[in-house]
């Protein structure tokens, strides 16, 4: 039998800023950006969750919600530091640890009995480990599955431990809310709701060919989740195997619109160079380059291109998405939002001409050395000249470069 924690730390962008401001604690806090900006919530406090502020929502909406929050930017160099301080005492506590998000990860606990004792008492430890090494609050959840212990992590907020015994999985999910289910977002969650089901319950009884009829293989993953089985997406792989990701993409919305060409083409730049270096860190290059680009009126075009040589060099990406840019772009329209997205993984193909097998290779040795002083100094410490205009401040994401335990096959852990 396994025995899974899902380790999940409490409000985390919001615990990290009370660390650094004391005068924040208890009071209603917004990460992400100022209440007049374009942005979305990155986090709230529990005293602005009262007021229905939550991930995701506009600044401005949650402005309305909450007039009296305080909005912070937000210090992404800040939450890598503590994710790796949570890491490291994570991967001393169990050496299969897999860092799911930057505040949330899972850990293989089976057979460790004899070093920890039971699962509640081991928990109760590792919740006061985190504390000392940290002073950051956590919640812990255990069961059998990962995808129990993650819904069970998320019932014991906040600070607090659970324990789904084996044998009453579906008795813990039966009354849940379907959207409790890890992978079901709004659509599903419609989709669902459409056929009569709103509890996990209700999922449990339907039969499976009903749901793989009416979902597909994603039907069949819902029929197992709802028993409380590892089962599709996250839950395919064993703690510890690093698929890496399906796909790259980094987006920008101006806080106001623009049709200047110079501005949008250094912030296509900066977009470059954020995807290549998270595609550097998981050893990959891409073969499909995308830009997205919206213009002011909300209306979205994507354009992709395929080249034939798989690549992670900044240059290199933005060439051929300022390329698509220029080919897709309406020359004096305003546009909102530019996003570069790569995907299709392989090796490097054909060799270049000599001049530009040259360059690659110049620019290879000089990405490196880039990417180990912003491993040193922060994501901000090295960038191209190209991308100075299109400066902007970096996204609180849930997955950003230099993410503890993730590493390409053959780098050592950290």
């Amino acid at each position: 039998m396994k025995t899974y924690f899902h380790v999940d730390m409490d409000a985390f962008f919001v615990s990290v800023e009370e660390l650094f401001d004391p005068s924040l604690k208890g009071q209603p806090v917004v990460v992400g950006g100022r209440p007049n900006e374009r942005g979305v919530v990155s986090a709230a406090s529990y005293a602005a969750r009262k007021f229905g502020v939550h991930s995701a929502m506009p600044l401005r909406t949650a402005y309305k919600l909450c007039p009296q929050a305080i909005f912070v930017d937000g210090h992404p160099e800040r939450y890598r530091e503590c994710s790796q301080q949570v890491y490291d005492v994570l991967h001393a506590f169990s050496p299969l640890v897999e860092m799911a998000s930057i505040d949330e990860a899972y850990l293989d606990m089976t057979g460790t009995e004899r070093l920890y004792g039971p699962p509640m008492k081991a928990a109760h430890l590792l919740h006061e480990r985190m504390k000392a090494r940290t002073n950051l609050n956590c919640s812990i959840g255990i069961a059998a599955s990962r995808l129990v212990a993650k819904i069970s992590s998320d019932q014991a907020k906040p600070n607090g431990v659970l324990w789904v015994l084996p044998g009453q999985e579906s008795a813990f999910l039966a009354p849940l809310d379907v959207r409790k289910v890890p992978g079901v977002g709004k659509v599903t969650e419609k989709n669902l709701h459409a056929v009569g089901i709103r509890k996990v319950g209700d999922l449990a009884r339907l039969d499976e060919a009903f749901l793989e009829q009416r979902f597909g293989k994603w039907g069949l993953a819902l029929a197992g989740k709802s028993r409380g089985l590892d089962a599709g997406g996250w839950f395919d792989t064993e703690i510890g195997e690093n698929e890496g990701p399906k796909s790259i993409s980094h987006e920008h919305t101006f806080s106001e619109d623009t049709a200047d060409p110079a501005q949008m083409e250094s912030t296509l730049a900066r977009l470059c160079e954020m995807v290549g270096r998270r595609m550097r860190e998981h050893g990959l290059s891409a073969r499909t380059i995308q830009l997205k680009l919206r213009y002011s009126d909300f209306s979205t075009i994507t354009r992709a291109h395929s080249v034939p040589r798989a690549t992670h060099i900044d240059t290199e990406i933005y060439e051929e998405i300022r390329e698509l840019f220029h080919r897709n772009w309406t020359p004096g329209a305003t546009v909102r939002l530019l996003g570069v997205h790569v995907s299709g993984w392989a090796d490097e193909g054909e060799q270049m001409s000599l001049m530009g097998e040259e360059r690659h290779e110049k620019w290879e040795g000089a990405l490196a050395a880039a990417d180990k002083l912003r491993d040193k100094f922060g994501e901000s410490a090295v960038s191209l000249a190209s991308t100075l205009r299109g400066r902007f401040r970096e996204r609180t994401h849930e997955n950003p470069a230099s993410l503890p335990g993730k590493r390409p096959p053959g780098k050592p852990a950290q």
